[in-house]
Order: C-alpha cells, then structure tokens, then sequence
C-alpha cells in the first residue's frame, strides 16, 4: 500500500520498533522487522526500540573474550573479541562480503561444539544490495544450516532510503535482544557506505545544510551512535556481548575520504582489502600492513 501526493496520512504516535528474540533466527525481514521470505508470521517475540543508547561506562567490560571468524589471516594477525568492532574497508570486489559470510559460516562447527552460553548469534543486515545477491546469500546460509543461528535483515536498493537509513539500526536492536541477555551476538553491517549514501539522499530532500562531500553534518554521529551499541557487558549485567563488523566500500582504494575515515577513528581497528593482493590471488586480500586490531592482544 504505496503512499501517493494527496493521500491523508495519520501519525500512530509510536516510536518506531522491530520484533526482537529467537523467533527471529532463521528469518529474513526487512528494515520494520516485517518478515519477507514467505515463511508465516513470526513466533514469539519482543518488541525492542530502533534507537536506544548505547550502554554506559560503568555497564561495560574490557573486550577480553575471542570471536574466531575461522580465517587463519583473521585470526592470527588481526583478532577478534567479542564486543569489538572490527571495520572491513576495501574497493568493490575485492571479498569484503566474503569475510563477513565465511565468518558466519564458521560459527557452525563452533556453536555445534562448544557450550550453550558460548553461542553466537549472527545478524547480518545488507544495505542498498542487490536483490538477487541477498536472495544468493539466503541460499548460501540455507544450504549450510547456518541459518539457524542467523538473522538476516534486508534493506535491498529497490527500498526508499529511509528504510536503508533503518535498516542497521533494525538489526542492532534485534542483536542487543542477546547482548542484553547474556549471549553473544556478530552484527554485520553490509555496508555503512550506502546506509550515508541513504542518509545524504533524505537531509538534501529535506534541505539540510549539506557539509563536506554533500554529507550532512551529523554523519559522523550516525555511525558512532549505531557502533557504540556493540559492547561486552560487564558481569552484573549478564556478560552479553554484541560485535560488530561494518563494512565499508572505498573509492579506488582511498581509505582517507570522509566516511571511510570517519568509521576508522570509531571502530577497533580495521581489516584493509585492496584489489592488487585480490588479483595476485591472495584471498583474503588483507593489507597486512593497514590492518590493525587495537584491542586483539587482549582477546587472542
């Protein structure tokens, strides 16, 4: 039921929120938590507001646990803890999408093998993609049984913007679902580059001033209240965690423009891929030199 010019429109006086818990696994949504791969009605659930802020200091903890993604480069040079957040920067095709689902994939064997309360739950949330490529992805994650771990939250680039400016934010709110109850959760964020693209889009329509590279100036503040939200609890509030990997696509390798550096200062570290080593067929084409993780030799 599309709106048109001229239709009455009525305010619901809600603020906006998406069903949250393990109803959610195995399910495709969109941005407004609306199931869309033709499996029912979701089962039973809780509501959870998009925009919460973020925990404090005194309920946080130091990232001290690994969250092993099952890629040796990964884990040996730049690794992982949970409640980290791990940037993923790179030119088109060079296997940014591959890390983040091999990762997923991984967890498999590791949640199959190792206790209950070591689980980790996996949302994935593309941005502004393709829809046969999230269509793809379903098939990829189905056919491994990785989808009974998973949550897939689908913004594809045939959405109006506003529901691509949701769509992280979504999947945040339905990852703190096990951060805040003692589990662990991945976020992947595929990619924040297209979530400014969308944001950019509705302050220009909405005649905001524009600032550098047409940006609002408040882009900085859409990442870090979005990222912030991905932390280890400390062991009063359950010892929940939520980690995040954001991907972000760069412009002919030039990780200094304004969103890339931005995601940089706000992340733990960065994975760096470049299309050279990805050609030479090096996979994963990691930058060793460029990518760093700033809290890794606490987790290894």
């Amino acid at each position: 039921t599309a709106i048109k010019e001229g239709d009455l429109v009525k305010r619901t006086g809600s603020i906006v929120d998406v069903p949250a818990g393990r109803a959610m696994l195995g399910r495709v949504v969109d941005a407004l938590g609306v199931p869309i791969d033709g499996k029912g009605a979701l089962g039973e659930h809780e509501r959870r507001r998009v925009e919460v802020k973020a925990p404090g200091i005194i309920e946080r903890k130091s990232v001290h646990e690994p969250m092993q993604t099952g890629l040796k480069a990964v884990d040996s040079l730049v690794p992982i803890g949970r409640g980290q957040r791990e940037l993923i920067i790179g030119d088109r095709q060079t296997g940014k999408t591959a890390i983040a689902i091999d990762t997923i994939l991984n967890q498999k064997e590791m949640n199959s093998k190792g206790k209950e309360n070591e689980t980790l739950y996996c949302v994935y949330v593309a941005v502004g993609q393709k829809r046969s490529t999230v269509a793809q992805l379903v098939q990829i994650l189905s056919e491994a049984n990785a989808l009974d771990y998973s949550v897939l939250v689908a913004a594809t680039a045939s959405d109006p913007a506003p529901l691509q400016f949701l769509a992280p934010y979504s999947g945040c709110a339905m990852g703190e679902y096990f951060r805040d109850n003692g589990m662990h959760a991945l976020i992947i964020y595929d990619d924040l580059s297209k979530q400014a693209v969308a944001s950019r889009q509705m302050s220009l329509l909405l005649r905001r001033p524009p600032g550098r590279e047409a940006f609002p100036g408040d882009v900085f503040y859409l990442h870090s209240r979005l990222l912030e939200r991905a932390s280890k609890r400390s062991d009063q509030t359950g010892a929940g965690s939520l980690t995040a990997l954001p991907v972000i696509e760069t412009q002919a390798g030039d990780v200094s423009a304004y969103i890339p550096t931005n995601v940089i200062s706000i992340t733990d570290g960065q994975i760096c891929l470049e299309t050279e080593l990805f050609y030479r067929g090096i996979r994963p084409a990691i930058n060793v030199g460029l990518s760093v993780s700033r809290v890794g030799s606490a987790a290894q």
